[in-house]
């Protein structure tokens, strides 16, 4: 196992690939995006 082999991360490293041992770093998503917005209309109460 070393340098040609794809299945281990110095394999992956050398080939300059990702996957399961050697994944992606994943991106910081804000706070804001993921919380929904609350609406604060209210509705006219009718006469």
């Amino acid at each position: 196992m070393g340098k040609g082999d794809i299945k281990t991360k110095r394999g992956k490293i050398f080939n300059g690939t990702f996957g399961v041992s050697r994944p992606h770093k994943v991106k910081a998503v804000p706070v804001e995006a993921t919380k929904k917005k609350k609406t604060t209309a209210k509705k006219k109460a009718s006469k």
